[in-house]
């Protein structure tokens, strides 16, 4: 049982091909987020907060999206009035 001042730690398992969750990894540990790649095991992420959430969600998007989908998701951001 977990005391009222420990943080509950979650790790979240990432499904991706086999061939990008490397690249997820790599990138995911620039970010000094912490994960683990095992071989032929799913990419596993500890996610601890919104914003390490958000990162993750941003780099499995630009590994696993298509060029034309991320190029048209860029135009819209500037398209954002603020």
């Amino acid at each position: 049982m977990q005391s009222n001042n420990q943080q509950s730690r979650k790790h979240e398992i990432v499904t991706s091909q086999w061939s990008d969750r490397w690249q997820i990894h790599h990138r995911l540990q620039a970010l000094d987020i912490s994960c683990q790649c095992v071989t032929n095991k799913p990419l596993q992420v500890k996610v601890d907060d919104i914003r390490t959430a958000i990162q993750l969600w941003s780099v499995a998007k630009q590994v696993t999206s298509p060029r034309g989908e991320l190029v048209q998701w860029l135009n819209q951001c500037w398209k954002i009035k603020q």
